[in-house]
């Protein structure tokens, strides 16, 4: 008996379906995020819901990208097969169907309409659509980035100047840094230049860690006319946040990062209302629709049909408890050695001004061959993993990056390593 196009793409999707998350770990009642943050052996238990790391390593470079649970994990794997298996059946069919309720997830997660968010494969690409999309640019305009924004980006903004005749002004942010000094840092470059017409902001500096007051720094743009489009790269799944409430119209967005999806997998977002001010891709038909504004080609199904998963597996702690534990891993190897003679902390101690990454120098080494030397010493040496930045204007810096499944005592290794490395001057 024939078997119709229907009956089989029911009968194997039954027999491929992902597995569910079946962890049943829950945030115990009546305890405050803080508190929380600090009960390892809780947070010993969500670390048993990822694979193990490789053994004898330390691992504190988690800014790259996130792992997924094991769980998640298992689904990607059963959605890739599944493509595999199905290929044009399931692509050219119900994928499409089933990637439009991934999207009105995600933009549950954001907070936002589903037609102000699409799918890229990443913060990268995202920003790229805002930053070369951004139409409302006149010759002879101005457009303004800082120090420790991420390095594609203000490639792409000095990219400005020949693509739209504008000039661009870069800022260094200050180090160290308050709240105040901050706002008054961009203050100061916005009242000298009444030109500037656009600018790009990060909210958590994938450089050195810091989180500037977004919101007022925001404000201070409309209220000159200035728009405002925010790299929220590492910001998601490490912060608690709302774009809306931030005053925010144009962002990107990465998913792969401390939401932990599948690599590859990203959004770009655009305020109903702005959509016209970014242009269409040269690929994409003129149009109002977000959509047309990225063109990716055939895109990974099975990584994002995977992120319902991926948002299960993060609403499962639940931000609050994510933030707080990452900023508590953080403090625990920043305030012993805040004040060690030879080391300079980079990120300051204020809660609204970090998340979970933070970045150190020894004093007086400031270029990236000296800090490469020394994340290569703390692995040689000590079998802890970072990684060295370049950008800030005062210099180059060593990024730790610790993730929920690190514990008290990686962090009290970092410590003890940092300290036998300074007394060594």
């Amino acid at each position: 008996m024939p078997v119709s196009r229907r009956t089989f793409l029911a009968a194997s999707a039954a027999a491929s379906a992902a597995p569910a998350f079946a962890e049943t770990l829950a945030v115990p009642a009546g305890i405050t995020p803080d508190k929380l943050a600090a009960d390892e052996a809780w947070w010993a238990q969500v670390a048993k819901l990822y694979d193990a790391p490789p053994p004898g390593i330390v691992q504190l470079e988690a800014g790259h990208f996130g792992a997924m649970q094991t769980t998640v994990r298992q689904a990607y794997e059963a959605r890739t097969d599944k493509v595999n298996r199905e290929t044009t059946l399931f692509t050219r069919g119900p994928a499409n169907a089933e990637m439009r309720g991934v999207r009105t997830q995600v933009a549950a997660l954001l907070k936002l309409d589903p037609a102000e968010i699409a799918f890229t494969r990443g913060g990268s690409e995202s920003m790229a659509v805002l930053i070369g999309g951004y139409n409302k640019l006149m010759p002879g305009d101005a457009v303004l980035y800082a120090d420790l924004d991420y390095d594609a980006m203000q490639t792409g903004m000095e990219s400005l100047a020949r693509l739209r005749g504008v000039r661009v002004v870069k800022i260094d942010l200050p180090e160290p840094a308050t709240a105040q000094s901050l706002v008054d840092a961009y203050e100061a470059a916005l009242k000298a230049d009444p030109k500037i017409r656009m600018m790009l902001l990060t909210q958590l500096s994938h450089r050195t860690g810091l989180v500037p007051p977004v919101k007022e720094i925001v404000a201070m743009a409309k209220a000159r006319n200035i728009d405002v489009l925010l790299d929220v790269g590492h910001a998601l799944g490490q912060l608690d946040f709302s774009l809306k409430e931030l005053g925010i119209e144009f962002a990107g967005i990465n998913l792969h990062k401390w939401i932990a999806a599948p690599l590859g997998v990203g959004v770009v977002y655009i305020g109903k209302d702005r959509i016209p001010d970014i242009d269409p891709s040269l690929l994409e038909a003129p149009s109002d629709r977000i959509d047309a504004r990225i063109h990716t080609g055939t895109v990974n199904f099975a990584g994002i049909l995977t992120v319902p998963d991926a948002i299960a597996a993060h609403q499962r702690i639940g931000i609050a408890a994510k933030a707080a534990r990452l900023r508590h891993l953080r403090d625990l190897w920043v305030k012993p050695l805040r004040g060690v003679k030879g080391i300079e902390i980079l990120t300051p101690d204020d809660p609204a001004l970090h998340g979970g990454i933070t970045s150190f120098r020894l004093t007086g080494r400031t270029s990236i061959e000296a800090n490469r030397a020394l994340r290569q010493a703390l692995f040689d040496r000590h079998r802890i993993f970072t990684i060295e930045r370049d950008g800030p204007a005062k210099g180059c810096c060593v990024r730790v990056s610790p993730s929920f499944t690190n514990n008290a005592d990686d962090m009290a290794k970092l410590v003890a390593a940092l300290h036998e490395i300074a007394a060594e001057g």
